[in-house]
């Protein structure tokens, strides 16, 4: 292990190096889960042979709630999971085989979390029992390159091939609009949003902002961002997808949209700052970000920022290469990101700014989140030989920095 249990703590984690720690973190909790299966299986045992008898508790839940101060909920969920991976008993005595047992053996060993057992379960009870051998096995080698919601899709892949359906769609009758909105500056740039609305209204906006703020733990890590903040996060997707839409009505001859003002210097360094609309102003570093999808209007201003010259505007990623990154991409490029092209921008591996080209070869698709995350992080992306683009994890995530790739999207039907 990266250091002794009894040692390993906040001075540990204030002095060690970041692949240490990584190390060290995924060293305890598969210590952790190991115990928590070996746990599970004991009191299915424990079960099987009659708590009443051995205790004198009616049920596990309860004696673990006097035994170790657990709540009865909590124990109630493990026992319930550890009896997916246990052999059963039937009436007579005889042995009912467990519905997942490579999943028992694997979790025993400490290499899958309790949200990765419970979704292989969940793909392994609505499969044919003919099946469930090569699929149980398809999902455990799937899961060891990759997260619980990834798996989660495979399965539902598998379970929708094994047995195809559908359901009609639900048509609901729109209730009487009664609506207000308000929206104003503060002097310190914060907006304040406020506003009622009637129970459809609502409920759309709720469904659309649930759907965007769903917690993105995908492979650079845990979303550790509060509900508000997700909340928030999503209200600035919604903005950015109306402010795309075709169908928006155009104002004073154009198309709705901000202007950021920067300079040519500025937006090479990504240090300074930038005129954000009339009055507000954001971080070069922030223009650049921006810079890598948008419409650019060169213009060279005077000593007293009077414009002697005004050029062409000409969008950076013209329609038709957009048009092939969303049929190369399908969506958010970044692994585990489930997003949809009309959520994604145009990303330059090579900045713009730095003489990088636009085009498919230097172009991925990336949502906003995931597009600020490789501006800031030790992730990298590159274009591999197949022309797809891939992703190197930081050294403390992988110190192999083994590529991967995002494979939720539906690859098209025609393809190669």
């Amino acid at each position: 292990m990266a250091g002794n249990v009894d040692v390993v703590d906040r001075t540990f984690a204030l002095h060690a190096d970041p692949v240490a720690i990584a190390d060290c973190l995924g060293e305890l909790f598969a210590l952790m889960r190991s115990c928590e299966a070996a746990i599970g299986a004991m009191l299915v045992g424990v079960e099987q042979r009659g708590v009443m008898e051995l205790f004198g508790y009616r049920s596990v839940s309860r004696f673990l709630e006097h035994l170790v101060d657990l709540p009865r909920q909590a124990a109630e969920v493990l026992v319930k999971r550890a009896r997916q991976l246990q052999p059963g008993l039937a009436l007579d005595g005889t042995s009912i085989p467990a519905l997942a047992p490579e999943v028992a053996v694997v979790a025993r060993a400490g290499r899958l979390s309790n949200p990765m057992i419970d979704t292989i379960v969940g793909v392994l009870r609505d499969t044919p029992l003919e099946h469930r051998e090569r699929v149980e096995q398809d999902l455990l080698g799937f899961a060891a390159d990759a997260g619980h919601k990834q798996v989660a899709v495979l399965g539902a892949r598998i379970l929708a091939h094994l047995h195809p359906d559908g359901q009609p769609p639900q048509d609901a009758e729109p209730a009487r609009p009664d609506r207000e909105l308000s929206l104003r500056r503060k002097r310190s740039g914060v907006w304040e949003l406020h506003g009622r609305f009637d129970d459809e209204t609502g409920t759309r906006a709720s469904a659309v902002l649930d759907a965007l703020a769903q917690r993105r733990s995908t492979d650079e890590g845990p979303d550790l961002r509060s509900p508000l903040e997700r909340y928030g996060d999503a209200f600035s997707d919604a903005i950015d997808l109306a402010a795309n839409s075709p169908e928006l009505p155009m104002q004073a001859g154009e198309r709705t949209h901000v202007m950021v003002a920067i300079s040519l210097d500025d937006l090479k360094t990504g240090i300074g700052k930038a005129l954000l609309g009339d009055t507000g102003t954001i971080s070069a570093a922030e223009a650049r970000l921006h810079a890598c999808d948008c419409m650019i209007i060169p213009a060279v201003l005077g000593s007293h920022s009077e414009p002697l010259d005004v050029g062409r505007l000409r969008r950076l990623v013209p329609p038709g290469i957009r048009r092939a990154l969303y049929l190369r991409d399908r969506g958010c490029a970044f692994p585990g990101c489930h997003r949809p092209p009309r959520h994604c921008q145009g990303h330059h591996i090579r900045h713009w700014s730095e003489g990088g080209p636009t085009e498919l070869g230097n172009l991925v698709l990336m949502c906003a989140h995931h597009h600020r995350l490789l501006h800031r992080s030790g992730w990298e992306v590159r274009i591999a030989a197949d022309g797809l683009p891939e992703f190197l994890p930081p050294t403390w995530l992988d110190r192999r920095r083994k590529p991967r790739r995002n494979n939720l999207h539906e690859p098209l039907p025609f393809a190669a």
